[in-house]
């Protein structure tokens, strides 16, 4: 089979080699001209499984698109994907013969997000084809399988151990466990929420900048100008002004705002929207190119200025809800799902969030601003009103800080890390059940793996169920 094995990403058995997705489509993107030349294809085969084969290549070129990536490739690296490869074909197996569901809709849905992010990385859709040298459908059907295969061993994986749950006592004896001398050393973390608002401009500046955006309009209309052109001079959009306005967009893609998705999708192809209002600011939207649920579009940002006095109208406003937070008529969390016009902050709560996803962060993953407020506050204090720019909406915000907790920098232990070790426990725990599960499936597999694989890799040893070849 030629194409890349994508398996899944094993978090809880630190044996195996995580990789990031986007590696997905990399295989499909490197296969032009210019990078051809740098895979390694060899047509040989380095293990069989079932009735599956991994071939040598795959093993190689997917190194290659991990070293793309700018990750450290380990010295064992070829060992370390053989074995994830050889598992991933068992699990997916084994989830054929169980039945587990993966419907075709999830695979083009899956397949779908990962162009969306090359294509978001790239600009268009025909910069990415481009640099693919082949069309956005061959570059899907390419990594469909590899898709697919992906799917149906997380299905497996997931049912393996969904039922492996931890207790205290299991906590306790993981950590006695630990060599005192190996116990890791943390650096101090915070929890550090924030509620946001943003001005709101005058009714005047709006009017002004919807007159602005309706006379780009209609020089462009009247040929007068072209909206590339328009684009250049006047969007306040720095992701895509030196474009003429131009991305590549899909109706699914939730992170577009809905009110923008919804106006660009209503247009034929050349037609220019009346003014659209979006969370951002003010747009005029073209349609170059639509086809199906994905378009090609173009368009000018107009912000409107904030005053002074929208500003002080703002700090007033989350000046009075820090006072309802200290005075106790509610509590930061309220508040921050009642007032904060943070729409993150909405799904995922008002507290800022760590590499590893909890709500504990070390000061690297603050940014600057909130560092320095943080240096004159004391656990359990609230910040004064405090104006800062939203860098993603590239807006003027007014925000409130809450620091809830600070640690002091120390050695691993029980009391101040038991979520983190009981974490930790649960993957182990976690590996034991896949191991388990392997031990007692693997006998039903008729698993190959080339001598010389088989020589080097003892990692891969558990899995040969016959001779090498």
């Amino acid at each position: 089979m030629d194409g890349f094995y994508f398996w899944p990403d094993i978090l809880f058995m630190k044996k195996y080699l995580s990789l990031p997705a986007c590696i997905l489509l990399t295989v499909a993107l490197s296969a032009q001209p210019g990078t051809q030349s740098k895979k390694i294809v060899a047509d040989k085969i380095a293990a069989i499984v079932g009735d599956r084969i991994i071939m040598y290549s795959d093993i190689k070129n997917t190194i290659a698109d991990y070293a793309r990536q700018g990750a450290e490739i380990p010295e064992n690296a070829e060992c370390l994907i053989l074995d994830q490869a050889v598992l991933s074909k068992v699990l997916m197996q084994q989830a054929e013969k169980d039945s587990l569901p993966v419907t075709d809709e999830e695979v083009d849905a899956d397949l779908d997000l990962r162009v969306r992010e090359f294509i978001r990385m790239y600009g268009t859709e025909k910069a990415v084809e481009e640099l693919a040298g082949k069309s956005i459908y061959q570059i899907k059907e390419d990594a469909r399988e590899s898709v697919k295969e992906k799917k149906l061993a997380e299905a497996m994986q997931k049912k393996i151990v969904e039922n492996t749950k931890i207790t205290p006592m299991e906590v306790k004896t993981f950590f006695d466990r630990i060599p005192k001398d190996s116990l890791p050393f943390y650096e101090s973390e915070l929890e550090v929420g924030q509620i946001v608002v943003y001005p709101q401009a005058s009714r005047d500046l709006e009017k002004y900048v919807i007159d602005e955006l309706n006379h780009y309009k209609q020089l462009i209309e009247s040929k007068s100008s072209t909206f590339e052109q328009m684009a250049k001079l006047h969007s306040e959009d720095p992701g895509s002004k030196d474009r003429g306005g131009e991305y590549q967009i899909n109706r699914k893609d939730k992170s577009w705002d809905p009110s923008f998705i919804a106006a660009a999708f209503r247009l034929k192809d050349g037609e220019i929207s009346s003014v659209v209002k979006t969370k951002f600011g003010y747009h005029i939207i073209q349609m170059v190119q639509r086809n199906g649920d994905e378009a090609v579009i173009r368009h000018i940002l107009r912000t409107p200025p904030i005053t002074e006095e929208e500003t002080n109208a703002a700090i007033s406003q989350i000046d009075s809800v820090r006072a309802k937070i200290i005075a106790g008529t509610m509590n930061f969390n309220q508040a921050a799902l009642k007032y904060s016009q943070d729409e993150q902050q909405k799904f995922a709560g008002p507290f800022f969030t760590g590499r590893d996803g909890s709500t504990y962060v070390t000061i690297d993953e603050l940014d600057k601003d909130i560092v320095a407020m943080l240096g004159k506050m004391k656990v359990g204090d609230i910040s004064q009103p405090t104006v800062f720019t939203d860098e993603q909406r590239g807006k003027k915000g007014i925000r409130i800080v809450y620091l809830k907790s600070r640690s002091e920098p120390h050695r691993m232990n029980i009391k101040d890390d038991y979520n983190k070790i009981a974490q930790l426990a649960l993957e182990e725990k976690k590996a034991k059940a896949m191991d388990k599960w392997l031990a007692s499936k693997l006998p039903t597999y008729y698993i190959m793996i080339a001598d010389d694989f088989s020589a080097s890799c003892p990692n891969v040893q558990k899995y040969v169920s016959k001779k090498g070849f």
